[in-house]
């Protein structure tokens, strides 16, 4: 018969620096909440009206590619900066003018342009 106690270890008083960095971890954490639901009350409100939904299918006006002129059965360019002079850059697959060649990542579109 033993009559030693279990050890305990006892109770650590957390320092003042780590009580504060747990309360801006708090904090931040309700800032992002409240900005995810903001968010997502803003992209609600503009699908719920007529033109809000016209806008969100319509997409980013800067992710939309305009030409001066479609390609045309029987273009063929040497490469990217030609396709571009003749304003049908980009080109996508299936479209007379596409080259495997061309499309430098194999995405289906090549000439696309560099957004740095």
């Amino acid at each position: 018969m033993s009559f030693r106690k279990d050890f305990r270890a006892p109770p650590v008083r957390l320092g003042p620096h780590y009580c504060a960095k747990r309360r801006r971890r708090a904090g931040n954490l309700a800032m992002q909440v409240l900005a995810t639901a903001a968010l997502g009350g803003l992209l609600a409100g503009l699908a719920s009206t007529e033109g809000g939904r016209a806008r969100l299918a319509a997409g980013p006006a800067s992710l939309v590619e305009t030409r001066a002129r479609p390609p045309r059965p029987g273009d063929s360019w040497p490469g990217c900066n030609a396709a571009r002079e003749a304003g049908s850059a980009p080109l996508y697959r299936g479209e007379p003018g596409y080259r495997e060649e061309m499309d430098g990542d194999s995405d289906g579109v090549a000439c696309e342009p560099w957004r740095g």
